[in-house]
């Protein structure tokens, strides 16, 4: 496998491009709604919108980006960027991390000082991880699949090449959104390369064998599943859109920074533990480092087609079907669901579960000594055994 590096050099003229746009901005009117109550509140959109055509330094965010070590390599035809960080320390353990949506690569810069330099902050440097965190097919500088077909399982597939050809034949995974439904793919399909995962969200899709020789739910189990389909309904609508009319949303949301910035943005703050003040937890050179993203690789069209190829090859086990790697399991409060205990165990051995004391969708960027400490903790054993 043939691995090249990687810097970020956006052209000149595609900022230039992007300020353009939003000055020309045609802004649809307002309804007589509370703030938030219907979508993105247009104040705020306004405000964010201006400092990104007018203070937003995206070559400062270029830089910090390009402070992590980034690669390309191709491995069966599919381009794939990643970041390759090694860890500070003896024995690094080797840990493949897989972001979502809206997220990026960029969501784990802070996370992976945590986990390749411990005892940068007072942890053991034993505990040291070398961290890659590719860009899924389809979002930021890995090009869109030129094939249909690559769901979370097809995506587990390339992990496991891209570890091998960095060298890993045995490794951990960690993953939350879509990078959670990759890393239990990983698991289910690939058991004697993976240790095990940590997840800190699971897929809407998961289903486990629930048939005769099953348990019957529990009530903590049924109220997890009326509570899912509550939220479907009310907040699910951007998923549904993903997964079914991906291509038209796309034309719109290619062509305005400002619908883009709405549509990301937005779930920012419904998705994370701010109280509704989606800037104190991220700031706007957060956001707009992350939207940017997505708007000079015009990769949000194809970063909503893994949903597409997701609902055409859920997250289902058959009746007694277990996956063997041991999972851990960071349940932070302001997450979209809530699963019991339970409802993991009917497939996965769950051998760490805990209640976080804060934080939402967004962990490696919200709370990233609370992730590490977690990560740390589920691969020691792991780490242990491997000698």
């Amino acid at each position: 496998m043939q691995i090249e590096p990687f810097e970020i050099a956006i052209p000149d003229r595609d900022i230039d491009d992007l300020r353009e746009r939003i000055r020309a901005t045609r802004w649809a009117p307002g309804t007589p709604s509370p703030a938030w109550q219907q979508g993105a509140d247009p104040a705020w959109l306004r405000e964010l919108a201006t400092y990104w055509a007018e203070h937003f330094d995206w070559r400062e965010a270029e830089r910090k980006l390009n402070r992590q070590a980034q690669f390309m390599t191709d491995i069966g035809g599919q381009r794939v960027h990643f970041v390759h960080r090694r860890g500070e320390g003896l024995s690094p353990y080797p840990l493949v991390i897989t972001h979502g949506w809206p997220g990026s690569f960029f969501e784990f810069h802070a996370l992976l000082d945590q986990l390749c330099d411990p005892a940068a902050f007072g942890a053991d440097p034993a505990d040291a991880f070398d961290v890659v965190v590719p860009s899924l097919p389809g979002f930021a500088f890995s090009p869109a699949p030129a094939q249909p077909g690559t769901s979370a399982f097809q995506v587990a597939d390339l992990w496991v090449s891209l570890m091998r050809g960095l060298g890993y034949e045995r490794f951990g995974a960690q993953g939350g959104d879509l990078g959670a439904g990759v890393s239990i793919a990983l698991a289910a399909r690939h058991p004697q390369a993976v240790d095990g995962i940590h997840l800190n969200f699971l897929p809407s899709s998961y289903e486990p064998a629930i048939g005769a020789a099953r348990q019957p739910l529990t009530p903590d189990e049924e109220k997890f599943l009326r509570d899912k389909a509550e939220w479907a309904a009310l907040e699910g609508g951007y998923a549904h859109m993903h997964s079914t009319k991906p291509q038209t949303a796309a034309a719109s949301l290619n062509d305005s920074p400002v619908g883009l910035a709405a549509w990301i943005g937005e779930k920012f703050r419904a998705w994370s533990d701010c109280d509704g003040d989606v800037e104190r937890v991220f700031s706007k050179d957060e956001l707009l480092t992350n939207i940017s993203l997505y708007w000079l690789t015009q990769s949000i069209g194809s970063s909503m087609q893994m949903y597409w190829e997701n609902r055409l090859q859920p997250m289902r086990f058959i009746d007694g079907q277990r996956v063997v790697p041991p999972v851990g399991y960071a349940h932070f409060p302001k997450e979209l669901s809530h699963p019991p205990r339970s409802w993991l165990e009917r497939t996965f051995d769950v051998t760490q579960w805990t209640d976080m004391p804060s934080g939402g969708h967004f962990a490696a960027m919200e709370k990233p000594g609370l992730l590490a400490t977690e990560i740390r903790q589920f691969f020691r054993p792991l780490r242990e055994k491997r000698g």
